[in-house]
């Protein structure tokens, strides 16, 4: 006799679609407690002054006692200027505001150039508003709804509540059975309704109740009954920024046009009503400022009228900490024909703070390979690695770090689980990098359209 078996089903865990970027690495600054830079942690490598340098930055955003402060991370391209600026944004948690913003950005916008920056700055700053509200919290003993058979918005209801110390019964109407039967809520929840909206929060479930294996889940939350009053008065704390209440504020369709990106100039009127507003409530101590963090990078694309506005910005007591990264050396100021260091005018550099990025040593760079090897799982050869390196040292790290998925994808094509370095040789001579490619160009400079590389025979008969 045959037995027919029912078939398997193979069942596949979904997994989350993560992309890895250039600085996914990143978790923080890797400093100790006392402020203590780490050779390698947190996915920072190296750096050490610049590291504790922004430890420091890190401790004053943190207090958020002063305002208008203002730092520059100076260094040669590939020195981790940007990837300090993710760290200490990683470093402060969500609950203080950073907004990144790329100095070319503004000059795209479909507004003006100083109002692109103002809504950065306002993005930068939060609020912290709180508010006391009557709620009603305590654990269900027994939820009773009576459902009318003519009409089902007549429908009414008891539930009775608890604490350790009392037991009240409350009677329902419509929209709160509506809420009570949408979350699920049977005896034994412990919950929490505010009675202004009538928004209920699911606290978790009875501890005495743990032993209740055919309602509670996995992820079932056991909390203790509440005590004292099941009426009681607490303070909700709600966090926004300064550029939402104005967006709210100068838009006909208050909160809903934060969703839709078109947030248009904003009046200068409207911001000036919502300083004030927001004063008074700090004076009533119902609101708090907390300054954030704008980071501005490729600062030297800024034009001579954005370092202006900056000026006048930091002097604000609302400005954020401003930190700005650049690469260059002594340029010119876009908008003028006058030279100076990092392309940015001297009145603005005497504000601000310079920290200084140093080029990587060996072992640095040795480090950095092995952990973005790791962060993009990829298996690698100790050889493979060394050559990685040592094409680091002689090009750059941004140009080695590019080879490790593309000689990955090589190993993967031979159907190797491990990148050796005849996979790494592959891509090098298959990509060049900037150095090969300048002297491509020299070499066969002939034969490139509109070539303004004027030999030195055509310079003579130029003179002559």
């Amino acid at each position: 006799m045959s037995i027919n078996s029912a078939p398997v089903l193979e069942i596949k865990d979904i997994a989350k679609l993560e992309r890895i970027g250039a600085h996914s690495h990143i978790r923080g600054l890797g400093l100790t407690a006392d402020l203590q830079p780490l050779p390698n942690a947190e996915g920072m490598v190296g750096q050490l002054k610049a590291r504790r340098a922004a430890g420091i930055v890190l401790q004053l955003a943190r207090q958020g006692k002063i305002a208008g402060r203002a730092i520059l991370l100076a260094g040669q391209p590939g020195t981790g200027k940007t990837a300090i600026a993710l760290g200490l944004a990683q470093s402060l948690g969500e609950n203080t505001p950073f907004t990144v913003l790329s100095a070319s950005e503004i000059f795209s916008l479909e507004m003006s150039k100083t109002e692109a920056l103002m809504q950065a700055v306002r993005r930068s700053t939060g609020v912290r508003l709180k508010e006391e509200s009557e709620v009603i919290e305590g654990e269900v003993v027994e939820i009773q709804i009576d459902r009318s058979i003519t009409s089902q918005s007549n429908k009414v209801g008891k539930l009775i509540l608890k604490t350790t110390d009392i037991e009240s019964i409350y009677t329902l109407g419509p929209k709160i059975i509506d809420v009570l039967q949408k979350e699920k809520v049977q005896a034994g929840d412990i919950i929490m309704i505010d009675k202004a909206s009538n928004k209920l929060t699911k606290l978790g479930r009875s501890i005495l109740r743990s032993r209740d294996t055919h309602i509670s889940g996995a992820n079932t939350r056991f909390v203790s009954c509440p005590e004292g009053e099941i009426q009681k008065r607490k303070e909700v704390t709600h966090f926004v920024t300064l550029h939402e209440i104005d967006v709210i504020n100068s838009r006909a369709q208050g909160f809903l046009a934060l969703f839709s990106g078109d947030t248009g100039e904003i009046k200068s009127e409207i911001r000036d009503q919502v300083n004030t507003k927001i004063a008074e409530w700090r004076e009533e101590g119902k609101a708090e400022f907390i300054p954030g963090v704008l980071f501005i990078d490729e600062v030297h694309m800024l034009d001579i009228e954005c370092f202006s506005f900056l000026n006048r910005v930091l002097e604000n007591e609302l400005a954020p900490i401003l930190i700005m990264a650049s690469n260059r050396g002594i340029t010119r100021i876009r908008g003028t024909s006058y030279e100076s260091p990092h392309g940015m005018p001297l009145d603005f550099l005497d504000r601000l703070v310079i920290i200084s990025t140093e080029p990587y040593t060996v072992d640095e760079l040795r480090s950095i390979i092995r952990i973005r090897c790791e962060e993009e799982d990829i298996n690698m050869s100790v050889d493979a690695k060394e050559l990685l390196t040592k094409i680091a040292v002689e090009t750059s790290l941004r140009y080695s770090l590019q080879l490790i998925t593309t000689s990955a994808l090589v190993a993967q094509k031979r159907k190797s689980v491990e990148v050796q370095v005849a996979d790494v040789r592959k891509v090098y001579d298959l990509f060049i990098d900037v150095r090969r490619s300048t002297q491509f160009l020299k070499e066969y400079q002939q034969e490139f359209m509109f070539n303004e590389i004027i030999n030195e025979s055509k310079q003579e008969k130029m003179i002559n």
